[in-house]
């Protein structure tokens, strides 16, 4: 069985370069890769694509690339909670592509499996479709929609072992489940690292195979984006 383990996050990012393009798992501040977010700030790589569902907040998560103008352009499905990503968007400093949610999603699976284009109804009809090929399935106009090309794809998991098969805990599966695997390659950091064979395979949501490295990450904060809790009487 290949080991996928590195050492730490410094050997699992290395060769990322400038210019590349890079899927970030989590939705909001939930599930995301907060370790590999913090070196790419430290690498100070520039240029990049980045794919996530949205961008984080203005001080953590995404937003700490955006602060250092590290993203050329963002590909996502909406703004969020991030008042700098708005106002760079607006500015024109950053390119964006908004997609909805659900497309973003599939156009992420689509690049896993292997599939090289779908077609969907989401869209049409809006600035969305503009240049691309438009067909009518069952009385119903839909688009087609391109699966993404990444250079890499970094997802954060719950639990996983050396073979790289990965446990995702709760929501924090979101974007990351459909990432995993949609890159050239695949990096995955857990907050718990065990050998190869410790894990209960039916409880493996994604296998090994798809992922190329693996780390064992520290520290991480969890913050909430919008904290509510039920007024004491």
């Amino acid at each position: 069985m290949i080991n996928k383990k590195v050492s730490n996050v410094k050997e699992a990012l290395h060769d990322i370069k400038d210019g590349q393009t890079i899927m970030l798992g989590g939705f909001g501040l939930c599930g995301i890769p907060e370790n590999s977010i913090a070196e790419l700030v430290e690498m100070n790589v520039k240029e990049l694509t980045c794919i996530s569902n949205n961008a984080g907040v203005d001080d953590f998560g995404l937003g700490l690339l955006l602060q250092k103008r590290q993203i050329k352009k963002m590909i996502s499905s909406y703004v969020g909670e991030n008042a700098e990503f708005e106002r760079q968007m607006l500015s024109g400093e950053l390119e964006v592509e908004l997609t909805p949610q659900g497309t973003l999603a599939e156009k992420c699976r689509a690049a896993q499996a292997g599939i090289p284009a779908f077609f969907t109804p989401a869209g049409y009809g809006t600035e969305v479709a503009e240049g691309k090929e438009v067909r009518e399935f069952n009385g119903k106009m839909h688009i087609m929609e391109e699966a993404y090309k990444a250079d890499f794809a970094i997802v954060k998991a719950w639990k996983g072992d050396e073979a790289g098969n990965l446990i995702f805990k709760g929501t924090s599966r979101n974007f990351n489940s459909c990432m995993a695997g949609a890159a050239k390659i695949t990096i995955a950091e857990v907050e718990e690292l065990v050998p190869a064979g410790t894990l209960d395979p039916n409880q493996i949501h994604i296998p090994g195979i798809f992922v190329k490295r693996i780390f064992q990450g520290e520290k991480y904060e969890k913050r909430i984006e919008q904290r509510t809790v039920r007024q004491r009487q």
